[in-house]
């Protein structure tokens, strides 16, 4: 009120000297000393600048856009200012990100979300104090992952995170005791959980949380977020804005159902994806293979040698030409076709084509043979585009395939490595990290997520030990 009276009016010391004669005035002397005792933060559109007179308040007034862009550069970090950097001087790329209401900067969302207190509700299997210890625990996840960032065994530690958020979809999912469906459900069921939020309200809800769990991700860590096809393409730009472009690695169609027969005036839906992106480019990585099939390799290998190996072959040649190194040289009176290389140095050639693995056409172009067996055994490269289609009978809705986490947890971490989830359902992620050896911690705020996580966990062949927690509020 001190503040818009002075704007209004356009007092003067003087005036406001005169002013703090009457009762209404000693009570603004009085504000005007607290806060400047506080050095008070006064929040306009954008940032937060400190403030010590009304001139200096009305000056920053009008200087409002230029004093919120230095501001917002100032509380960059080294890291995001070296980003920022290389966008901008990037003469082929674009920055771009979404702008909506009530978006907070990077570090502001670090420095304001709430920070909690947790409450154990018990242990199971053989904890040990001051070891690790798996955690469940049920709360809002804001908070949640604000106060693991004060926590030296997690900040920093986690080498992989895996995400299933809501979709925006806004509807209630609920749960039965003898079924559990996303699309069909009974009035006598309960709420598994609400997915009510949408627009600028959903993507400033998932984007905090992001920026939270960047902050947490170990520098070799990489983390998958799970979405559909309608929040997708928003997603993927939040993640660009707070993870950096550079920073992503894959778009990853996954087919979740059988083929639909609904009458919509529209191609039937039977993918969502996966955005896959890394802290840094140096993270894990564990190339992982899918097993061949008889019909691979009769599709991948159609060729037969004399002694009944099946064989295909590759070009020698790759695109870019080389003026003066040994791969642009002839060999054996060849020269790579125009705008291109030989693969590899003419003495690497030669070694080839005496062991028997370069097939010579008829008219005289040569290819590198390569045998079924050599590839049959480490399996073919996995692409992007997967088949991990929902369970049938879920224990939760929207439940995801245990067979998708557990090849993420292998391609993507190591034993021993520690795992996070923090929209965890029915745990899934945390039942696949236990089967492969990794450390976990799960969070959810649905107390039917907790208790069918923790069911389903107890259920395990060999029972973990892990601690189930509830977030409190300080």
């Amino acid at each position: 009120a001190w503040v818009q009276t002075i704007l209004e009016r356009r007092l003067k010391s003087d005036d406001v000297r005169r002013l703090v004669q009457d009762q209404e005035a000693a009570a603004v002397k009085r504000t005007l000393e607290e806060e400047r005792l506080r050095k008070a933060r006064v929040e306009l559109p954008g940032d937060m600048f400190r403030l010590e007179t009304p001139e200096e308040l009305e000056r920053a007034a009008k200087a409002l856009k230029k004093e919120a862009k230095r501001k917002r550069y100032e509380c960059m970090g080294d890291e995001e200012r070296a980003r920022l950097k290389a966008i901008v001087t990037r003469g082929n790329e674009m920055s771009i990100e979404l702008s909506y209401q009530g978006k907070l900067f990077y570090h502001a969302v670090v420095a304001s979300a709430p920070s909690c207190r947790f409450k154990e509700l018990g242990s199971y299997g053989q904890t040990q104090l001051g070891e690790w210890n798996n955690r469940l625990i049920k709360g809002d996840n804001l908070g949640v992952l604000k106060t693991l960032l004060s926590d030296p065994a997690v900040a920093g530690q986690v080498k992989l995170i895996y995400i299933d958020p809501p979709f925006a979809a806004n509807i209630n999912y609920r749960t039965g005791a003898s079924r559990t469906a996303t699309v069909s459900w009974s009035n006598e069921d309960e709420t598994a959980y609400e997915d009510r939020l949408i627009g600028e309200e959903y993507l400033e809800f998932l984007r905090r949380r992001l920026i939270l769990l960047r902050e947490i991700l170990a520098e070799d860590g990489s983390i998958y977020v799970h979405i559909d096809w309608k929040m997708g393409h928003y997603v993927k730009i939040l993640m660009d804005e707070v993870f950096g472009q550079e920073r992503f690695i894959n778009d990853i169609a996954r087919i979740k159902c059988n083929p639909k027969n609904f009458e919509r005036k529209a191609y039937s839906n039977i993918k969502d994806m996966l955005l896959f992106y890394s802290k840094t480019e140096d993270y894990i990585w564990n190339d992982p293979r899918e097993k061949m099939t008889k019909e691979d390799i009769l599709n991948l290998f159609p060729k037969v040698d004399k002694e009944g190996r099946r064989y295909t072959t590759t070009p020698l040649h790759a695109p870019g030409e080389t003026r003066h190194g040994p791969t642009g040289q002839p060999w054996k009176g060849l020269k790579p076709p125009k705008g291109r290389h030989w693969r590899y140095d003419p003495k690497e050639l030669d070694r080839l084509d005496e062991q028997g693995l370069i097939e010579w056409s008829r008219t005289g172009n040569p290819r590198k043979i390569i045998y079924a067996e050599e590839i049959s055994t480490k399996g073919k490269k996995r692409q992007d585009i997967w088949e991990f289609k929902d369970p049938p009978y879920p224990s939760y809705p929207t439940e995801k395939s245990l067979d998708m986490l557990r090849m993420i947890l292998e391609a993507s971490s190591s034993p021993g490595d520690l795992v996070l989830d923090c929209f965890a359902g029915s745990g899934t992620t945390l039942v696949a990290a236990q089967e492969l050896g990794r450390r976990w911690i799960g969070i959810d705020n649905s107390l039917v997520a907790i208790k069918k996580t923790r069911k389903r966990l107890l259920a395990m062949r060999s029972c973990p030990s892990f601690v189930v927690y509830e977030a409190e509020a300080h």
